[in-house]
């Protein structure tokens, strides 16, 4: 029973988990189509990509830039990410990619808040090696603003229901979830890539104050009945264990009598295969008395010569 309480209590874990490693797995996958996407490449050039038919709703881009030109430049607006100068890349390579999804309605898929509702889709920003536009499954550069964050301006938010506030939240690439506030209605920030959306807490019904419990009230009778029932659990289990109890000293007292009864027939079995004693007359007394002396006595001086 215990192992599978603890087996459904992890279950939520399970299921975060699961649901981080799809989304991993579809990075690579977005990377993949993203590339496909420069059939003539240019650097500083935004190229659209495609996906397959099964992820539509999914939108990517590809831009290919130099180290160099963006760490001094940034890049003014690439979707709805705009790049200060400042920005370097961890390891560092001479040309880099900037891969951009907007996951739209797969946003709560591959990235379940539970509590929130989006605003807003997800958004990605992710780097990597332009050494080779045709590699599959690269892993992803650290890129990080030194300077000025880099501004999110997301389009078509939704507006936050009466009573609750938005939030800017972001993904890191090792699932971690962070919250900040939301700039100027819709615009979020960040210093390294990762994945971003605003959301809002999930507003609930409240419960009504007049009637707090759930349950209604029990009829007196099985309120009788319940009660009863307890009295004679408690009863039953004072009397079984009385019972135990005597059962178990009465075994103690029979294993005892009997060990004793033993005893007593193994010294007279023992008395009877021994040698008989003739009884005599001391005085008022009787005394057992052999008939004769196995060892006759011997006379020290018979040995004298």
């Amino acid at each position: 029973m215990l192992f599978f309480v603890i087996c459904f209590s992890r279950l939520p874990d399970v299921s975060a988990q699961s649901s981080r490693g799809s989304a991993r797995g579809l990075d690579a996958l977005l990377q993949d189509y993203a590339y496909r996407a420069f059939v003539h490449p240019k650097t500083g050039v935004i190229f659209d990509g495609s996906v397959p038919s099964n992820l539509t709703g999914i939108q990517i881009a590809a831009m290919r830039l130099r180290s160099g030109s963006l760490y001094r430049k940034g890049f003014d607006m690439y979707k709805e990410f705009e790049i200060p100068e400042g920005v370097t890349e961890s390891p560092y390579v001479e040309r880099l990619v900037l891969v951009y999804q907007n996951l739209g309605n797969w946003s709560m898929l591959y990235y379940p808040l539970p509590g929130y509702s989006y605003l807003a889709p997800v958004l990605g920003l992710l780097a990597y090696d332009a050494g080779n536009l045709s590699a599959k499954n690269l892993p992803e550069l650290d890129i990080r603003a030194s300077g000025d964050p880099i501004m999110i301006e997301f389009q078509d938010v939704k507006p936050a229901p009466a009573g609750t506030m938005a939030k800017c939240v972001s993904f890191d690439l090792d699932g971690s979830v962070n919250f900040s506030n939301v700039e100027s209605g819709n615009m979020c920030s960040t210093v390294q890539q990762g994945h971003f959306s605003i959301a809002v807490e999930s507003t609930a019904p409240s419960p009504t104050p007049v009637s707090p419990s759930p349950t209604p009230p029990m009829p007196s009778g099985k309120r009788k009945k319940k009660s009863n029932t307890k009295v004679w659990i408690i009863v039953g289990s004072v009397v079984g264990g009385l019972a135990l109890l005597a059962l178990l000293s009465f075994l103690v007292l029979w294993a005892k009598k009997y060990r004793e009864r033993k005893n007593l027939q193994r010294m007279e079995k023992a008395a009877d295969v021994g040698e008989a004693l003739q009884m005599t007359s001391v005085g008022d007394a009787k005394a057992p008395a052999a008939t004769f002396t196995r060892t006759q006595p011997t006379i020290e001086t018979e040995y004298v010569p």
